[in-house]
């Protein structure tokens, strides 16, 4: 019997009421309607305090530790950062710093960003790319950018928007229904024996 996709969201936005973790939320719901899945939403507005003053993983708390090791376990990965001065936050960063460099290896992973304009819109190709490409991830073809107007509340509305992030998932589930055949990271597996 297939298991459960296990679908983990990081959201880089500081904020409890985050666009960044409403545009997850959606991009996880969206996924949920087309593949069975267990999903988890890392919120690093929420680990915040205990993130940012390690160097090491070693220096981390055990809630920390659990959501390493969520997002290092997931089938498929939803990141969305809100730009931060052309870029994603410092401390979405410093998240991903503490995950195993192989861990990632071949794991699906759904790029989104939050932002005040279009302007920053290529953040989904000039940044997160490259930084999960070190990670040896498949990144989806199509990323979802949302600007603060395509908010009402912190629920996106605006309907191109929204037909975007239907599309991103629906080009991406190939790769979503093979994750869910294929035994969790056995690449990862393979290549430490």
């Amino acid at each position: 019997m297939t298991q459960p996709l296990r679908v983990v969201a990081v959201s880089g936005g500081l904020q409890r009421t985050s666009r960044a973790a409403a545009l997850c939320q959606h991009l996880m719901d969206l996924i949920g309607e087309q593949l069975p899945c267990d999903r988890h939403l890392v919120e690093l507005g929420q680990v915040a305090p205990q993130l940012a003053g390690a160097t090491w993983r070693s220096q981390l708390p055990a809630s920390v530790e659990q959501e390493l090791a969520a997002v290092e376990q997931a089938d498929v990965l939803v990141v969305a950062t809100p730009v931060y001065r052309g870029s994603y936050t410092g401390l979405f960063k410093h998240f991903f710093d503490f995950i195993d460099q192989d861990a990632l290896t071949d794991t699906p992973i759904l790029l989104a960003a939050t932002g005040g304009s279009e302007r920053h819109s290529l953040v989904i190709d000039h940044q997160l790319r490259p930084l999960f490409s070190f990670f040896q991830a498949r990144t989806l073809p199509l990323g979802v950018y949302a600007t603060d107007s395509d908010f009402l509340d912190c629920r996106l509305h605006n309907e191109a928007l929204l037909e975007r992030s239907r599309l991103a998932v629906q080009r991406a589930l190939p790769l979503l229904e093979l994750a869910r055949r294929v035994e969790p990271h056995a690449s990862s597996a393979v290549a430490a024996a």
